[in-house]
Parts: C-alpha cells; structure tokens; sequence
C-alpha cells in the first residue's frame, strides 16, 4: 500500500475523525489537519494526496457568520479538479455537493440517531461496496439535505433523507452520516449537541444512542473497508 498524506478539514473541536486517524496511524500514512476553529491555513494541493471534510453544526450557506467557508469551498473545489481522493462527511459531504453544483437545503426533518440506510440497485452494482449489506443501522446528525451532484452516483437512501451518500468521478464520496463515530466522539457530539435532541420519531434521546453503542464496531468496520478500496485505486 502506497504511503499518503491525508490533509483534514475539520470545523469544530468535538467532529473529529474518529476511526479514521486510527485507520491512518495503523498504515503508516501522514496526517495534516486545517482547524477552522483555530487558523484557516490550507496546504498547497501537491502536499497531499487525500482530502477528508469532517462534519459541523454550521451550514454550508453561513458564509457571513464563518468567512472561513467560501476559502473552504474553494479549497474543496481545487482539490476535486486535481483528481485527489476526497471524502466528506456530514457537512462535508453537503460542502462537496454544493461545491459540484448541488442544492443544500434544510431536509423536512432532523435526523439524529441510530437509524437504517438502504444501499441503493446502481450501488449494488460497484466493487465499491460489494461486502456491505443492503440495510445498515449508521450514525446520523444532521438537518440539512442535498440535491444529487451531476455526475453522481446515489449509494444509499433513507425515507427520511433520500440523498445518504454519493460518489462522484470514482474518487469523491460523500456520506450524510458518521460511520467514522468512536465512543469518544459520541460523547462529545451529544455534550455540544444536547439543545437539538427534541422529542421526535427522528431524533433519538441521548439514552437511546448510548444505548446502542454496539453499532459503533460494524459501522467503524465499513469506514475501513471504505478507506482500504480508496487506497487500493
């Protein structure tokens, strides 16, 4: 496997990568980070290889409130043009949408929890996923949504939010939901996050989630089988 460095964008403090940077240490791989909570100093794109958007509360349409987002965009933008392997997760994942044209928009219901995602017939069809079931239960936080990115392929679908996850061009992937989540992250994400936990049939009480803590190994188990196929192209 070759050696890469794999820059991250992350918004907030308790969004981090969670298994990812296990998966990155254990290869042997080199990890930069921008903080956008701290400094906003981007790399040049020949310093890496890998591009990985975390996710965040903000969205991708609060460029007054954080100035930070249209350099980010941008950033995103370059990085998908120069044909790097690009991965967004939850905000990432709208940031990659709007950055190839796609519609970011409020979804008509919050979705925080554990809940199910259908892989979708084109899906099924790509080595990309050919050891992941047709139904998992995954982590969600999210409230808003996307329109499909031109070019794109859906992957995995939901009655509560149709976009789950998308690939475009065979190198950028977008996921709404966090398979990456440790125990620690978890935590965090419910400390900073307790405000939008509102009785609902889409989002799930603080005691429900922790409760199925057993659904973080399966889901940490994809994000590697995800990673180890980028790798591998």
């Amino acid at each position: 496997m070759k050696k890469l460095t794999i820059h991250t964008l992350q918004h907030v403090p308790f969004e981090g990568l969670g298994c990812i940077e296990a998966w990155i240490v254990e290869h042997g791989h080199t990890l930069t980070n921008t903080l956008f909570y701290q400094n906003t100093d981007l790399p040049e794109l020949d310093d890496f290889d890998w591009l990985v958007i975390m996710g965040g509360p903000m969205g991708v349409y609060d460029d007054a409130i954080y100035p930070w987002l249209p350099l980010e965009k941008e950033f995103i933008r370059r990085a998908i043009e120069h044909n790097k392997t690009v991965i967004g997760i939850c905000l990432g994942s709208q940031l990659i949408a709007e950055v190839l044209g796609a519609s970011v928009y409020p979804n008509k219901q919050k979705e925080i929890g554990w809940y199910e995602i259908t892989k979708t017939k084109p899906a099924s069809e790509l080595s990309l996923l050919a050891d992941f079931e047709e139904t998992l239960s995954v982590f969600h936080w999210h409230g808003d949504t996307f329109s499909l990115p031109a070019g794109s392929v859906r992957l995995f679908s939901s009655e509560v939010c149709q976009n789950q996850c998308f690939l475009f061009n065979e190198k950028v992937l977008g996921l709404q939901f966090h398979l990456e989540v440790s125990r620690q992250s978890l935590t965090e994400m419910l400390e900073n996050g307790t405000h939008e936990l509102k009785e609902s049939e889409t989002i799930q009480s603080a005691s429900q989630i922790l409760n199925q803590t057993s659904l973080i190994q399966p889901s940490n188990q994809k994000m590697v089988q995800l990673l180890d196929y980028f790798s591998r192209l």
